[in-house]
């Protein structure tokens, strides 16, 4: 799994650490930065929130592309399985709806659910009422490789988040949201 360090940052090859163990790599980005802004408006408390949140969201992707690689999964054939299983009707899907929201074009659904189906992840099938119409199931396999990769990938994630009490992540969960509802309205 992906380990909890800062980016490596050095000054003359000596990494840059604080002697105050309460500094963080975001504290040192803002004070690197903070006089090279001069006539424009900086806030350092948002600079800061937005490092930490970029090095956190770096820290996901990468714990998830380690949990993908360690079961033996491309990305691609991750992201298709995530996406089928996560629906409303988990496993199921008609190509057209997973290309969409996978944002990929038809032809590159197409190529992944062959390379997958080989793989033996998903199967395609034909609709009886309706032969023009096509549905990706997940297979055993693929539902049980994903469900690996979910196990690591949330191995991590605990990992990082246990740092915090039960009471602080509901108060980051809280302050997320908020956040989050404000980019879905706009």
């Amino acid at each position: 799994m992906p380990e909890m360090r800062p980016p490596a940052e050095t000054t003359e090859g000596v990494p840059a650490r604080s002697a105050d163990a309460t500094e963080d790599w975001a504290d040192r980005h803002v004070a690197r930065w903070r006089d090279h802004w001069i006539d424009i408006d900086f806030d350092d408390e948002i600079e800061a929130i937005t490092v930490r949140i970029g090095f956190i969201a770096k820290f996901f992707n990468d714990a998830r592309a380690t949990a993908v690689s360690e079961v033996g999964l491309a990305d691609f054939e991750y992201k298709t399985l995530h996406m089928l299983m996560i629906r409303d009707t988990p496993g199921h899907a008609s190509p057209t709806a997973l290309a969409k929201d996978l944002d990929i074009s038809p032809a590159g659904m197409t190529g992944r659910l062959d390379s997958m189906e080989k793989s033996g992840w998903v199967r395609r099938t034909t609709s009886a009422e309706d032969r023009r119409k096509i549905s990706v199931e997940a297979t055993k396999a693929g539902i049980e490789i994903w469900r690996r990769a979910m196990d690591l990938r949330g191995e991590a994630e605990t990992r990082l988040l246990e740092t915090l009490s039960s009471e602080r992540r509901t108060e980051l969960a809280a302050l997320l949201k908020q956040l989050t509802l404000r980019m879905e309205a706009e």
